[in-house]
């Protein structure tokens, strides 16, 4: 039998519900235009209420480098109740801490605030073009097959999914076709808080400190475990080639793994996230591999579990207390833009007139068994994300921000956190606005960036005045 197929009209069309997606809605929103967010899953909000901190938000010096959209749902939050904020872990970073259970209200909150049209359980199977513009996306779901038109598309699909469709350049790994490992984030509550920050003053040959000159490099292990003591929240790196991991390891107890990363995500719960599963050089757009690695990684969260509250000081009374609602994806496709961030881009703290945001995270490409490469940035700086880094090349009217991002491999590894990528969402869902004014409606070259710059700071977003 036919199927009919509905037809719907909007001035941005935002694929992807993850954290660049929502900025990237939200901005457009907020900018006069009607939009619509789509998602395949069931919840908005993506790495955000997955249980791990907002990374790259501010650099190693203590400079908030991230604010606009970001800024908002971390004020909503507080607002509500249950956030920690920036937490330094005396290693190369500072995260943001925040409730992923309260951060779920929050973000849709903002959206709501908004007049955000969410679709979820939609899945996007096709575009219709129209010469060199993506016309519109086919939206798959319970309801029907619906032709989504809209004068510009902003793909935070994660895998570049659009702009594959549309026939972009892709990049893809590296030579070897590696993949950053997969992981599953659980948390454990009940965490007796004094009593793990002791055990990482007493063997600080555990720890990962000191890595960065802004950080502890003057110091030693054990003068850096004192000051995340001194901090009080439990924001702890145990190193995969420590003894406490390699005794895991050796025993079967617990994977090769690079570390295992506590966060703070309640106070008044005493709960933390914790990221050390992993499953390298899977192929996350494989679908069936995708989903044989589910039942892989939750075993290895259980036996990490055992194994954290048999052998981590602070732990012993502790629960489990959840899981992500998805699995954890580092990189899959990337896409080809009019300009690529590059390594030299991220490592030498480089500013530019064309800037749209910033990143400060250091250069972190997780790889199979304990192995991890982490490149701080430059004198504890941050980079600039220049406006044509978003721009899809050859198509024109699809802009892409978040995980897809147009950058090498290396820079991919610092700007794929959350920070930088709200940066990028927020600056194309403005730009989308901005180009339905222009001459020619839709045309996301033909957008002043000076301009553009001007307005994401009217919406508090961080262009300069940092290192």
């Amino acid at each position: 039998m036919a199927q009919r197929i509905l037809q719907e009209m909007y001035d941005v069309v935002v694929v992807g519900a993850g954290c660049a997606g929502v900025a990237a809605a939200v901005s457009a929103a907020k900018n006069g235009g009607r939009t619509l967010l789509l998602d395949a899953g069931s919840l908005a909000g993506g790495e955000l209420i997955t249980g791990l901190p907002v990374d790259g938000a501010l650099n190693a010096r203590g400079e908030w480098i991230v604010g606009g959209v970001l800024k908002e749902i971390l004020d909503e939050h507080a607002r509500l109740g249950g956030y920690i904020g920036p937490v330094k872990d005396w290693r190369l970073i500072w995260y943001v801490c925040i409730d992923p259970e309260i951060m779920k209200v929050a973000v849709m909150n903002v959206l709501a605030r908004h007049g955000v049209e969410l679709r979820l359980y939609s899945f996007v199977e096709d575009i219709v073009t129209d010469g060199d513009r993506v016309a519109g996306v086919m939206v798959v779901n319970k309801q029907s097959r619906t032709l989504v038109n809209g004068r510009v598309i902003i793909d935070c699909s994660g895998d570049g999914d659009v702009a594959q469709l549309a026939g972009a350049e892709m990049m893809v790994s590296n030579a070897q076709r590696e993949f950053q490992p997969l992981t599953m984030l659980f948390r454990i509550g009940g965490v007796n808080v004094p009593e793990l920050l002791d055990f990482c003053v007493a063997e600080p040959e555990n720890l990962a400190v000191g890595e960065s000159e802004w950080m502890g490099a003057e110091l030693t292990a054990r003068e850096c475990a004192e000051r995340l003591r001194e901090q009080g929240q439990p924001a702890v790196f145990i190193k995969g080639d420590g003894p406490l991991i390699q005794k895991g390891i050796a025993e079967g107890r617990l994977q090769p793994t690079a570390l295992i990363g506590i966060i703070p995500v309640s106070n008044e719960r005493r709960e933390v996230s914790v990221n050390t599963t992993r499953l390298a050089n899977i192929n996350a757009t494989d679908t069936s591999a995708l989903s044989k690695s589910l039942p892989l990684l939750i075993d290895q969260a259980w036996k990490s579990i055992e194994y954290i509250r048999s052998s981590v000081p602070g732990f012993s009374n502790s629960y489990f207390a959840g899981l992500s609602h998805r699995i954890g994806i580092r990189e899959t496709r990337r896409v080809v833009g009019d300009y690529v961030l590059t390594r030299e881009d991220v490592f030498e703290a480089r500013k530019r007139d064309d800037g749209i945001g910033k990143g400060s995270h250091h250069i972190d490409i997780h790889q199979d068994g304990i192995k991890q490469v982490r490149i701080p940035v430059k004198h504890g700086g941050s980079y600039d994300m220049p406006y044509s880094m978003l721009v899809v090349k050859g198509v024109e009217n699809l802009y892409v921000a978040g995980r897809c991002m147009s950058a090498d491999r290396e820079a991919h590894g610092s700007a794929r956190v959350m920070g930088p990528c709200m940066a990028q969402g927020e600056a194309a869902g403005l730009g989308a606005m901005l180009s339905l004014r222009s001459n020619n409606p839709g045309d996301i070259r033909a957008v002043s960036v000076d301009r553009l710059r001007l307005g994401l700071l009217d919406q508090g977003a961080i262009l300069h005045g940092t290192h």
